[in-house]
């Protein structure tokens, strides 16, 4: 389990985020999963297989669970039609305010010369205007990752009141915790501490102020039928598109 010392997400930290992630997605209708994204594909599969495959899931790179022919194109042209109902980003940075960095970290960060350099933006702008529920992640959690302000806006969280959007943030699932996002206030909140995380040991890796409960509860973990199916089905749908990972989570080989 990932805990203050161990911010990143070993199999135990990544099965929990999975299991949160999924339970996000329920009654949904389609969502999709961008490239270089297992822990979100997981998600989206386990929300399927409990959904008894009414959920129809996306996934860019997968041969099996992807209808589109052009690529992205066709996933900014269902975004744009309204057709999707969730998505995932992550970043290198994520703020307070859910804005996300793609690009890099430097002076200045867009220079080809940063110091640090991301994958890129590629339509992530897009997609978090218009796709109703887009679920943050990120397999690490500390003040590097969760920055109090992004070096460089790939993606912003919140957007000026003349401004019109259909989609945003709607929640932070990390190693550590859930942060539910309040659009509103621009601001998130902690939600929940997965099993044996502290909230101390949460406030200590966060670099962005946020709201906390009293007592906030305990993120649930999977229980035994989600396991079983996160180790079987899910597993060997996921090793399909991302083989290292289904091989490093669940000891599971390409079929």
């Amino acid at each position: 389990m990932a805990n203050a010392t161990s911010p990143t997400a070993g199999p135990a930290a990544v099965e929990i985020m999975i299991a949160a992630m999924a339970g996000m997605l329920e009654g949904l209708g389609h969502v999709a999963v961008g490239a270089c994204s297992p822990i979100a594909a997981a998600a989206a599969l386990l929300a399927k297989v409990r959904a008894g495959n009414r959920l129809t899931v996306t996934i860019i790179g997968s041969r099996t669970h992807n209808a589109f022919t052009d690529g992205a194109c066709e996933l900014f042209d269902c975004a744009g039609q309204g057709r999707l109902d969730a998505f995932f980003l992550s970043g290198g940075q994520i703020d307070g305010k859910a804005n996300i960095n793609l690009l890099g970290v430097g002076a200045p960060a867009a220079h080809p010369r940063a110091r640090v350099r991301f994958p890129g933006s590629f339509g992530s702008t897009y997609l978090y205007f218009l796709v109703p529920r887009v679920i943050l992640f990120h397999h690490q959690h500390t003040p590097r990752v969760l920055v109090d302000r992004a070096a460089f806006i790939s993606a912003p969280g919140t957007s000026p009141p003349e401004v019109q959007r259909s989609g945003g943030p709607y929640a932070l699932v990390t190693p550590l915790c859930v942060f539910h996002f309040d659009g509103a206030r621009g601001r998130f909140s902690l939600a929940s501490t997965h099993p044996g995380v502290l909230p101390a040991a949460v406030r200590a890796a966060t670099g962005f102020a946020y709201d906390e409960p009293g007592r906030p509860p305990e993120t649930p973990a999977p229980d035994g039928e989600s396991l079983v199916l996160l180790r079987s089905v899910v597993a060997r749908a996921v090793a399909e598109t991302y083989p290292l990972f289904a091989a490093r989570i669940w000891g599971i080989a390409r079929e």
